[in-house]
């Protein structure tokens, strides 16, 4: 049987909801926009139009995808980080609001450095690198995973958005693999503690990457090696910049070693929680 636009969309926003699904009602619209490849004001000027069968079928599809707990951006491929769309794949962390504050500091310290050089520890699908490398046309970088499928979604992106000449991907833990000096490290790494895991929310313990969630224990073991290793890899007076987790804020400030480091600031999120560490190589 046929169905308008806003009739599959009332079928699938009960469908989400029953899925515990927040905000059903936008996310099928996303959904929806997404299989007929239409924005959303088509949808509410078209609310009669009838959708063909193959797309009622494509669109019921995902709704049941998505009620069960897959993120849209997996479903979509796609997730918007500093006003440009990145392409994600569940070989990679989906990029969040707060790790934008991270790339805002990194533009910051790196505001009157010359063509810099910078490292992206954990890079994902490289949106911190891209971004950067976007953001500042003379800057170079190398990005960073122990992931090759994550490397490939980065170099996707970057060819996306035209910085591929500019950046390098090796495959690396940490900097095992690193013998450059850089004028910035960034790094958005696993920071979950292992028994913080099962009280996740189910779109991200169930699909995420568990690798980019937590490095087990007490999520502080990547952290370490960064404060560690990162003086050797960085030029005097360079900066590392990494993003933690929500309760380890006084935990990261005592990892911090005076005689190799200067702490610059630890940033709050939008929620006043202690978000972006910024220190400076002594």
């Amino acid at each position: 049987m046929n169905r308008s636009i806003a009739e599959s969309l009332r079928e699938a926003a009960d469908a989400l909801q029953a899925g515990g699904v927040p905000d059903a009602r936008r996310e099928a619209g996303s959904l929806l926009s997404f299989v007929i490849d239409k924005d959303r004001t088509f949808l509410i000027s078209h609310a009669e139009d009838l959708l063909d069968d193959t797309s009622l079928e494509r669109f019921r599809e995902v709704v049941a995808r998505r009620a069960e707990g897959e993120p849209l951006q997996y479903i979509t491929g796609a997730q918007d980080f500093y006003g440009r769309e990145f392409r994600v794949t569940p070989d990679v962390l989906i990029p969040r609001p707060e790790t934008e504050l991270l790339v805002e500091a990194a533009l910051e310290v790196l505001d009157g450095v010359s063509a810099p050089l910078i490292c992206d520890v954990g890079t994902g699908s490289g949106c911190i690198a891209v971004t950067l490398l976007c953001e500042r046309r003379d800057a170079r970088a190398v990005a960073v995973d122990v992931s090759e499928a994550a490397l490939a979604v980065a170099a996707e992106n970057a060819r996306r958005h035209g910085v591929e000449e500019r950046i390098a991907f090796v495959l690396s833990d940490c900097f095992a693999a690193i013998d450059s000096e850089f004028d910035l490290v960034v790094s958005n790494p696993p920071y979950v503690s292992a028994n913080a895991v099962a009280g996740l929310q189910r779109e991200v313990k169930d699909h995420e990457p568990l690798i980019a969630l937590s490095p087990g224990t007490d999520g502080l073991s990547v952290i370490r090696r960064l404060l560690h290793d990162g003086p050797a890899v960085l030029k005097p007076n360079g900066y590392l910049i990494m993003e933690i987790g929500f309760d380890q804020g006084e935990r990261v400030q005592d990892l911090i070693n005076p005689e190799t480091w200067r702490l610059v600031e630890i940033r709050p999120d939008l929620q006043s929680i202690p978000r972006i560490v910024v220190v400076r190589r002594v």
